[in-house]
């Protein structure tokens, strides 16, 4: 568990905090309690949300496309330096910029980015345990395991009991999960070649699924499947099961 260290407030900041509150704004006011998490994006901040943490503050804007290509500014530096704890990803292109900006007290975790049900309740154990909040990351699984089971039922009603032939975008390939089927055949991070974009059509989907957040799948305008556009980061209430719910609701309808 994560020692927070002792929260420190200059006469500055306490006047500017008591003024925003007068004012009713208080959206950036400091939290008067648990860790100052730090998180690359809203994809790790997510899971900090779901493994209780409540005072996150988030470096790249919300809805980025090539997030992991994103270049931080000085202030957003700055608010890393304050962190408790950064939460990066392997694959982000900045987060040697993040690791170096984080202050001698701060707790650097990496967290292994994928939306498969498994690997999202995995983190979000492990962080609750880093955190200290082991009994709301508990919680949120066991509400996760409710809703993730009621959304597979209705995307997997939509097949009329016949799984789909799903060509995926590799990093959404986890949502063919929720119509019951494993991805046929597998494109991208990099634009798909004539010979991958031959060796899809052959598979003769119904569904392809493309990744919001590097989206490529123009390219496959011309296989004759409908193109789902699957989310992997959650929206500004860092909310990963509503994100779960609005790729259910597209898969659904595509199904329909």
């Amino acid at each position: 568990m994560i020692t927070m260290r002792r929260f420190r407030l200059t006469a500055v900041a306490v006047i500017t905090t008591v003024a925003m509150a007068a004012c009713g704004n208080t959206e950036d006011a400091p939290s008067s309690g648990g860790l100052k998490v730090v998180a690359a994006s809203t994809w790790e901040a997510g899971f900090a949300r779901a493994a209780g943490a409540t005072d996150i503050t988030v470096i790249v804007p919300p809805g980025v496309q090539h997030a992991s290509d994103y270049d931080p500014k000085p202030s957003d530096l700055a608010k890393v330096a304050e962190a408790d704890v950064v939460l990066y990803a392997a694959f982000e292109g900045f987060a040697g910029k993040l690791k170096e900006a984080a202050g001698s007290g701060a707790k650097l975790i990496e967290v292994s980015l994928d939306n498969s049900p498994g690997t999202v309740k995995a983190e979000v154990s492990r962080l609750g345990g880093e955190f200290g909040t082991v009994e709301a990351a508990r919680a949120w699984t066991a509400a996760f395991d409710t809703e993730y089971a009621a959304l597979k039922e209705k995307v997997t009603g939509a097949t009329k009991g016949t799984a789909p032939v799903i060509v995926s975008q590799a990093f959404v390939a986890w949502a063919a999960d929720l119509a019951g089927a494993r991805p046929a055949g597998v494109y991208g991070p990099q634009p798909p070649t004539a010979g991958q974009i031959a060796g899809l059509a052959a598979k003769k989907p119904r569904l392809v699924l493309d990744n919001s957040a590097m989206p490529g799948g123009d390219a496959l305008a011309n296989v004759g499947a409908e193109r789902v556009v699957i989310d992997n980061f959650p929206g500004r209430e860092l909310d990963l099961i509503a994100m779960y719910r609005s790729n259910a609701d597209a898969l659904a309808a595509a199904l329909g």
